[in-house]
């Protein structure tokens, strides 16, 4: 009797981990008699009968490289009934005893869509915005955190030196997760996220006061999803009359090798799709919860938003004087 598939995607944006979590289900699957398939680019490889067969060789030396090895991508096709009803018929026709889903939000909502159509789905939360609802932490968080600390403290150097203020611009298009935990990470002296409205007159006059304090530096963590950096470090050099720089991370911070947090998160979400799927459960996120491994409804992690730490935000604060 042949053993049962499990496919394997990781889709929407690269996240640190992605590989160590490839590489776990792929071991655990094995260990427990399923044969794993690896689909390429995202939800793309699946529609277009891309995939390949994943062995214990196969995922060797991957634990400690950044970005997926299978590949991936957006894919439009998948928010339209043509192609949700193609995957449908795929999966089926593969014989596929359960897809796991390695990714974010965008991810989450195409597991949850096949869900609907009887198929087995398991999320696992791969972001490094850390914006997914249902765990404290996604893989490639940590990593993405680190990255930018290390920058922030490199541009810090330049900062003390001209007397400057920098503005640093973090990723996350919506949310400011990743930028108050750099923020609080490098002792920055302001986080401008969407999730707090801040008073521009007092901000003015809280970086006036810095350098009056004798501070040489002014470090501003910048969430990607205010806006503009360019445009906000403008005004505030025309309202302080302050020497402004805009640094952008960009991308660096979703590549690297992943730190060993991210890797032994991504191992032990792995290995926990891996179980539910032998146990028969299905359309569940994994995550973990205050220390301890949780399972979230797909559809509830979808149709819920993530709290942002305003305790965490005013505590900067307090440090930033």
């Amino acid at each position: 009797m042949a053993n049962k598939k499990i496919g394997i995607i990781t889709s929407g944006g690269d996240a640190p981990g992605m590989n160590a979590a490839v590489r776990s289900i792929v071991r655990t699957g094995i260990y427990n008699g399923f044969d794993l398939i690896g689909f390429k680019r995202g939800f793309k490889g699946l529609l277009d009968g891309e995939y390949s067969n994943l062995t214990v060789r196969s995922v060797s030396g991957t634990i400690n490289l950044g970005g997926t090895k299978l590949h991936t991508g957006r894919c439009p096709e998948m928010k339209t009934s043509i192609g949700l009803n193609k995957a449908v018929k795929i999966i089926k026709e593969m014989n596929l005893e359960g897809l796991v889903v390695i990714g974010g939000d965008g991810s989450l909502a195409a597991a949850n869509a096949l869900s609907k159509h009887g198929i087995k789905a398991i999320s696992i939360p791969a972001s490094i915005d850390n914006d997914v609802f249902g765990t404290d932490e996604t893989i490639g968080y940590d990593t993405a955190l680190n990255t930018a600390v290390e920058a922030i403290d490199k541009i810090r150097d330049t900062a003390n030196s001209h007397d400057r203020v920098f503005v640093v611009e973090i990723m996350g298009r919506e949310h400011g997760f990743l930028t108050l935990a750099v923020g609080m990470a490098a002792g920055v002296e302001v986080i401008i996220v969407p999730e707090v409205k801040i008073n521009r007159k007092e901000l003015y006059m809280q970086l006036k006061q810095g350098f009056i304090n004798g501070k040489t530096s002014l470090i501003i963590a910048y969430a990607e999803g205010c806006g503009s950096s360019v445009q906000f470090a403008q005004e505030v050099a025309k309202n302080t009359g302050m020497d402004v720089r805009v640094s952008n991370l960009g991308y660096i911070q979703r590549g690297g090798t992943p730190t060993a947090r991210t890797r032994i998160l991504a191992s032990v979400f792995g290995a926990h799709a891996v179980k539910l799927l032998k146990e028969g459960k299905s359309n569940l996120l994994v995550g973990i919860t205050n220390g301890k491994i949780s399972y979230t409804p797909i559809k509830t992690a979808i149709s819920s938003e993530k709290t942002f730490d305003i305790e965490s935000y005013n505590i900067l604060k307090k440090l930033s004087i």
